[in-house]
């Protein structure tokens, strides 16, 4: 290959794929929009992982820190926060591959288009004979890199989707945006706790963050006993929204649903059903009204936390050519298998280079993006992937075939669409998680009294 592979995103796929490429003497740049390696995970750095150390390392990484002999490995067995992933494995890893001959870490450095050099979306003869040409905008101004591959680990945090249940921001969700947060919160930070104690949360999500957000929730209103909370679930009932507990072979995210399902059941939260958000209106007193597309009103909110997922951008990829599913926005070969209206517990088949092959050739995109809206990705899951597209572009077609991977049962079997008619609850109920506990909506107060 005449040009480097060109990586983007120094995340712990971005990282893994060089890693391989290391292992294989290829030539490699990694592109990082943030100031160092893992930068969107430190926005979440508070946040404790479902996955152990065991999981969270990169086969061909771990070799390589091993190898140098300075780096310390972390206990297999326990469960980092985003915070100890980064200082612990992503930084010390990006160190050793920005030092390793023919390869580069660059940060700062945000790609803001892909294409073929010389040729734009429309032009056929030779495509895929030429290079890359990777526009990047960095710390020295507009650049333009050519590589030999393209392997996007770019991943979808950069864009949370909206409160407004049309995929758009509800009407007046932009100008109220100073109450509104997206993601986690930290609230054991003591600017962030006095913005939530005491206060009318609205809670707009039904996965593993919102439930993490109930249960930060909850210790806030041990308290201050004023602490109260709307969830908002699009759903008609809350049904499997807190996983699948102890059939859960993520023991981390079953214990997590086990204590979201004990705060918001034991004071905590008012659920709100069939609620898909319309408007954001201020009340003129401070607060917030919230309105939903069959005119249920959620009054006297102070604060709204979204937690309903992110979406891959796709707008750097403009001129290379795609063949992604046309809900998901995943690679079309794995839409069937990890879309949430209905797969279940962990039925990922083991994948690779084949599934991720695009029209477009020598581009994959890999990790987070290659699921596109489907919420299930697991870092184990992305490891695999790059390990087996990396072994293709080198060539090595036996390797890049050779993907075995068992992944742990997830505990989610319903995805939200199979609950927007109550009907198909009974249809799709069951399966490896069991029978979905029908929880009524009721209002409830977690006061001084509640769980400790």
């Amino acid at each position: 290959m005449q040009h480097p592979v060109v990586i983007i995103g120094a995340g712990p796929i971005g990282l893994a794929a060089a890693a391989n490429a290391v292992e294989r003497g290829m030539d490699f740049v990694v592109l990082e929009a943030g100031a160092d390696a893992g930068a969107a995970i430190g926005e979440w750095a508070h946040v404790r992982l479902f996955s152990s150390w065991f999981e969270l390392i990169d086969p061909a990484a771990r070799r390589l820190l091993e190898a140098a002999g300075t780096w310390q490995a972390p206990d297999d067995g326990a469960y980092p926060t985003g915070g100890a992933w980064r200082e612990a494995y992503l930084q010390p890893l990006a160190d050793l591959l920005d030092a390793t001959s023919g390869g580069a870490v660059r940060y700062g450095s945000r790609v803001v288009g892909v294409g073929r050099a010389g040729r734009d979306l429309l032009v056929d003869s030779g495509r895929e004979a030429d290079a890359f040409a990777v526009h990047v905008a960095g710390p020295a101004g507009r650049e333009r890199l050519l590589a030999g591959a393209v392997v996007d680990a770019s991943g979808t945090w950069t864009q949370p989707n909206p409160l407004g249940a049309d995929g758009y921001p509800a009407l007046g969700e932009n100008e109220n945006a100073e109450h509104i947060a997206y993601g986690i919160p930290d609230f054991s930070d003591p600017v962030v706790a006095a913005r939530y104690a005491g206060k009318h949360v609205a809670v707009a999500g039904k996965g593993a963050s919102a439930q993490g957000v109930l249960v930060g929730l909850a210790r806030l209103a041990k308290q201050d006993a004023a602490t109260r909370v709307s969830w908002l679930l699009r759903r008609p009932s809350v049904g499997d929204a807190f996983g699948g507990g102890d059939n859960d072979q993520l023991e981390q995210r079953g214990k997590l649903g086990q204590d979201a399902r004990a705060a918001a059941t034991s004071g905590l939260a008012t659920f709100v059903t069939q609620f898909r958000t319309e408007s954001v209106a201020a009340q003129g007193d401070g607060r917030l009204s919230l309105g939903s597309v069959n005119g249920q009103q959620v009054t006297d909110v102070d604060e709204v936390i979204v937690v309903t997922g992110f979406r891959p951008d796709f707008g750097f990829l403009s001129e290379v050519r795609l063949d992604l599913d046309p809900t998901l926005g995943s690679a079309r070969a794995l839409a069937d298998q990890i879309h949430p209206d209905h797969h279940s517990c962990g039925d990922v088949a083991p994948h690779g280079y084949r599934e991720l092959t695009q029209p477009e050739s020598g581009l994959f995109l890999v990790g987070m993006k290659s699921y596109g809206r489907a919420p299930s990705f697991l870092a184990m899951t992305g490891y695999e992937q790059v390990r087996s597209v990396v072994a293709a572009l080198d060539g090595d077609l036996e390797a890049a075939g050779r993907v075995d991977l068992v992944l742990p049962e997830t505990g989610v079997c319903n995805g939200a669409a199979a609950f927007d008619d109550p009907d198909d609850v009974a249809i799709v109920g069951g399966g490896c998680c069991g029978t979905p506990v029908a929880v009524e909506p009721q209002l409830v107060t977690l006061g001084r009294s509640g769980p400790r």
